[in-house]
């Protein structure tokens, strides 16, 4: 059964994601970094479904459960009702006491489960879709805890895993009491110096990347390694990481930073920018030093004249070789250089990728009306 994962964006929900990677093959992972943000993805993946012939998981990790969330819970359930034939899985695994709010509030109480002090469950009306809330536990720890409503196989390295385990547990539970906690630390650090400067969301190298690091340290906490030794280790490990995945690059320079060669890949990516209809290719969520080279990889091999890249905040930066890129940023109440300026979005802010696409699209490339080509179109409207 195809597997999609929606996941936060910090340690813990990376954690759960490399957990859920070891135990199953996840087509695709999706991480969210406001929990605001997760109702309109969820909807978004209830739609997908709905309009899917073979049944499918959607697993859910680490996201803070709001009213917007729980009322795709509701669509999702009607949605199954509809379906014929074998229904679609959901599986929540999460850990906020303000989820338990947020459920009782809707008319799900959650309730204890028998034999597992700590976890509740809540009844959605569907047995398909299961919601477990545990206070107690990390998400990462409860993914590997509850893989069996999943998983397709045990995973490989189960003592590293172990270790990636206790870390992230003793971090994200902040039990500075535990002798796992300056190891969770050393590893949030790296991390975060990590996660998205090198290769960013949405290109189908991000997972693997952070996946392979957060097991590399996990190792070496196995190992007995302090957190200044890990530290140290960390350009080491991410090296080793870069070079696995540059093997069978053609234009790989091993002399460069890891940023650059990376850089030179990221390049040429089909899934990592969207073609706009005037050829502007848009990217979504990079960091600002990977967008820079990025881009002008881009422009340099003639893929474009103009890329832009837009954040969840809502800031857009343009970049052009044409002089076109403060003639993009005026349009989003911005300004700047002719070849580099930056602007707003609209509604000040993008969920997704594709509401990045449609917000951009619209003032970018604005619909005209059926015939407003025609010479005699302005005659239409005249008044006199």
């Amino acid at each position: 059964m195809r597997l999609t994962q929606l996941t936060h964006h910090d340690l813990d929900g990376y954690g759960a994601s490399t957990v859920a990677s070891a135990c199953a093959d996840v087509s695709r992972i999706v991480h969210i970094s406001r929990y605001s943000d997760v109702g309109p993805v969820l909807e978004d993946e209830v739609k997908r479904l709905g309009k899917t012939g073979e049944a499918e998981t959607l697993l859910m990790t680490d996201l803070g459960l709001e009213e917007q969330t729980i009322a795709g819970f509701k669509r999702f359930a009607a949605m199954n009702r509809r379906r014929e034939g074998e229904k679609h899985r959901l599986v929540v695994l999460d850990h906020h006491a303000s989820s338990l709010d947020q459920l009782g509030r809707q008319g799900f109480e959650p309730a204890p489960v028998f034999g597992r002090e700590g976890l509740l469950q809540a009844e959605m009306g569907d047995p398909a879709m299961t919601v477990l809330v545990d206070q107690d536990s990390c998400a990462t720890a409860m993914t590997f805890a509850h893989r069996a409503l999943f998983a397709s196989r045990e995973p490989e390295r189960p003592e590293d895993l172990a270790a990636l385990i206790k870390a992230v547990d003793a971090l994200d539970l902040w039990r500075k009491e535990s002798p796992d906690f300056p190891g969770g630390t050393a590893v949030d650090e790296i991390f975060w110096d990590n996660a998205t400067n090198l290769v960013p969301p949405g290109h189908p190298w991000h997972d693997r990347f952070v996946s392979a690091l957060l097991m590399a340290a996990a190792a070496r906490l196995r190992e007995g390694a302090t957190p200044a030794e890990l530290e140290r280790d960390a350009v080491a490990m991410r090296t080793r990481i870069a070079d696995a995945l540059l093997t069978d690059a053609p234009d790989d320079e091993p002399s460069q930073t890891t940023r650059a060669r990376l850089a030179r890949a990221l390049a040429r990516s089909d899934t990592l920018f969207h073609a706009l209809k005037d050829g502007t290719l848009l990217s979504f969520g990079l960091d600002s030093g990977t967008f820079q080279r990025v881009s002008d990889r881009i422009m340099e091999a003639g893929r474009a004249k103009r890329v832009v890249n837009v954040q969840r905040v809502g800031t857009l930066s343009f970049r052009s070789i044409d002089g076109t890129a403060l003639d993009g940023a005026r349009l989003f109440r911005g300004g700047g250089h002719r070849d580099a300026a930056g602007g707003r979005l609209p509604s000040g802010s993008a969920y997704s990728l594709a509401d990045a696409i449609a917000q951009v699209e619209t003032v970018l490339n604005p619909e005209k009306p059926a015939g407003s080509d025609s010479p005699f179109a302005a005659l239409k409207n005249w008044k006199s």
